[in-house]
């Protein structure tokens, strides 16, 4: 009985990751590498349906579905952080004229290029180019200074 507890624990732990990891390239990948990872992940998951219908304890097996879910949702999810590419984002800020030296200093020192234009009502909307998401915080940020607003876009081409 504790070798068929423990083979559904690993089981279920290899089942989480698979079913987030499925779910992420689903939405982040191409039509193939998609199609491919819920083909592997549906076949392995009858092994799974097995052992969840044998012969041990309801309790002990929502006690390690709950467990293998946070640890496997987890995992994942710090290995997609890691592995994300940063990417350019293009933060349109606006703010008053009275304000808009002081923007210009702050992404001046922060070495953020921006262009910068005036708009109706006397105020300016800047065009910030942000590399890293340090950028963008940096960006954001500013604009609950000056009291802005802020857009932003992803840049697609790379």
């Amino acid at each position: 009985m504790t070798s068929t507890i423990i083979i559904f624990l690993a089981l279920s732990i290899v089942n989480v990751i698979g079913s987030t990891f499925r779910s992420l390239v689903t939405v982040k990948g191409n039509k193939y590498v998609a199609s491919l990872a819920n083909a592997l992940y549906f076949a392995f998951y009858n092994i799974v349906l097995i052992y969840t219908t044998m012969e041990f304890s309801l309790v002990t097996k929502c006690i390690i579905t709950f467990a293998t879910n946070l640890i496997g949702v987890f995992i994942v999810k710090v290995i997609e952080e890691k592995s994300r590419k940063e990417k350019l984002w293009l933060v349109k800020m606006t703010c008053t004229e009275k304000m808009s030296e002081k923007v210009k200093s702050i992404l001046f020192e922060n070495g953020i290029s921006y262009s910068c234009y005036s708009i109706q009502n006397g105020n300016f909307c800047f065009d910030c180019f942000c590399n890293t998401q340090k950028d963008t915080k940096v960006v954001t940020d500013l604009a609950k200074v000056v009291k802005g607003k802020t857009f932003a876009t992803e840049n697609k081409l790379y």
